[in-house]
This record gives structure tokens, C-alpha cells and sequence, in this order.
């Protein structure tokens, strides 16, 4: 099972003893690189910390969030055109790929924006990523499988990034969904005439849950998951000024920095060879 882990910062892909990825060393095969990882479900990276954590992992593959901000998935003509230059610049950049999601206003994928962008982007990886989460949801209907279809229709997309219209990918509705999606067309063949897209399933995955989504979604040829396996860790700032602080609110990420645990993608990685090695 390959495993991506999203990180924010060099310190986060980087153990400094061995110049190698905390990601990787836990047991990482790729790298989901995002700014403000813990802030709204993270933004596009600066090239400087592409580059930065580039050199500190050679040879890993790094997947590039483009998200000009946080909140909602629908962007402005001048947000999109930004969108347009990070993909040529990380293009340009030697990332394995990029990962973005568009909406239009009424919570569809917004189709003809996300081919411009692919088009833009290939031949790298294409992930769609959560957005795909976020559209129009009704309780009765078929439109989850209209957002499927749509993204279908787009030529270039390489996966997507899904609890399965879930908060997190391990509730028993998510799974039933995902494992729809998984079983079509999974093994490479056309679905409804178009090309098959990978599901990559992430949020809430950890220790305690890839298990069940292991259960679940084995049947339906699951081949990675995408977690962060991270926490906010204390700030060594000793003078905090009363009642002041940059708009992160109360809680822990006001003086905190966000870091990936080592230990936790370790053990992810542990379990899913454990389950494939009791497979064979």
C-alpha cells in the first residue's frame, strides 16, 4: 500500500541526523506538500519550501497543493490565474504533481476550469483533492456520482482525494461510498466510457482506523491512503504577550507549530504491511 503523508515545513519532512524525511523514515513513499497544513486544510507552498524539502528528500516523490487560500473552492478570475503560474512553476520545479480542486457556485466540479488546469499541469500527476468532498450533497439523489462522472470527464486526472463525502474516511457511509467508487474500474478499465480514476482515501486515517478502512475497501483493490499524522507542538516561545497573537484563535496552534509525528507514520506504515503480508 503506498502512503502519502502531507507536510508543511522542512522540519516536518526532515530528521537532521540522517538528512531524510520524518515522513519517509516513518515509512512514507510520497510526499503531499502544502502551506498551513493545520490551518483550514492547508494552501500552496511557497518554491522555496518545495525546494527546500526537494533537496532534503532526493528521489521522493512530491506532490504540490495549489490552493491560493483557504475556505471554499470557488475562485475569482485573479485566484485562478494564480492557480495557473504555481502549476508552471512547480512544473518547472521538478514536482511529481499537483493537487487542486475547483467548484462552481452551485457545489458542482467545475469542469471546464479543472481541464485548463490539467491541461496546464501535464504530464505530471493530477490529484483533485477534497473539494471533490464538498460538493452538492443532497439527501436523496445521485449527485455523488455526478461529481464522480464529471471528474471522469476530465482527460489527465490521476486520482482523487476523498472521505467519501465523509468528515473523515472511516465512517461506515463514507466507506460504502469509496468502495463504489473503488470497485469501478479500479483494475485500469473504462467506466462508462471514460478512463479509470484512483481513489486515494484520506482524513481520519490513523493506527486505530486503517484497519477498518482496510476491511472495507480491500475487496475494492485499495492501493494507498493519504493521512498527515500530524499535531501542533508546543512553542519554545517564552515571552507571549497577554491577550495578543496572529488570528489562529484559542488552542494550541495560537503558540504552536505544526509537525508530523514520526511515530504515528510508522506504525501506519507497520499495520498496512502487516494486513498485505497476512493477504498473501
Amino acid at each position: 500500500m503506498l502512503i502519502e503523508v502531507c507536510v508543511d515545513s522542512v522540519d516536518s519532512a526532515v530528521a537532521f541526523v540522517i538528512l531524510r524525511s520524518r515522513a519517509v523514515r516513518g515509512g512514507a513513499d510520497r510526499l503531499e506538500l502544502c502551506g498551513n497544513l493545520g490551518l483550514g486544510g492547508g494552501t500552496t507552498p511557497s518554491i522555496g519550501l518545495f525546494t527546500a524539502v526537494q533537496k532534503a528528500v532526493p528521489g521522493i516523490p512530491i506532490m504540490a497543493m495549489v490552493r491560493p487560500r483557504t475556505g471554499d473552492f470557488l475562485y475569482s478570475e485573479s485566484e485562478f490565474d494564480v492557480m495557473l503560474e504555481d502549476i508552471l512553476a512547480f512544473k518547472s520545479h521538478g514536482a511529481r504533481g499537483v493537487v487542486f480542486g475547483v467548484l462552481d457556485k452551485s457545489g458542482c466540479v467545475d469542469i471546464n476550469r479543472t481541464q485548463r488546469l490539467v491541461n496546464e499541469a501535464l504530464p505530471l500527476e493530477v490529484c483533485f483533492h477534497r473539494a471533490f468532498d464538498m460538493t452538492m450533497n443532497p439527501t436523496t439523489g445521485n449527485v455523488r456520482h455526478l461529481a464522480w462522472s464529471d471528474i471522469c470527464e476530465v482527460k489527465g486526472i490521476t486520482r482523487i482525494l476523498t472521505s467519501g463525502h465523509g468528515k473523515t474516511a472511516i465512517s461506515q457511509e463514507s466507506l460504502r461510498e469509496l468502495g463504489l467508487f473503488l470497485g469501478a474500474g479500479a483494475d485500469g478499465s473504462a467506466v462508462d466510457g471514460h478512463p479509470s480514476v484512483k481513489i486515494c482515501p484520506g482524513s481520519g486515517i490513523n493506527a486505530s482506523t486503517l484497519p477498518v478502512l482496510c476491511k472495507a475497501l480491500l475487496p475494492h483493490r485499495l492501493e494507498e491512503i493519504h493521512l498527515s499524522g500530524g499535531q501542533w507542538v508546543e512553542s519554545a516561545m517564552t515571552w507571549r504577550p497577554e491577550g495578543m497573537g496572529m488570528g489562529v484563535g484559542p488552542g494550541k496552534g495560537e503558540w504552536g507549530v505544526w509537525k508530523t509525528n514520526e511515530e504515528a507514520i510508522r506504525a501506519i506504515r507497520t499495520i498496512a504491511d502487516t494486513i498485505y503480508m497476512d493477504l498473501e
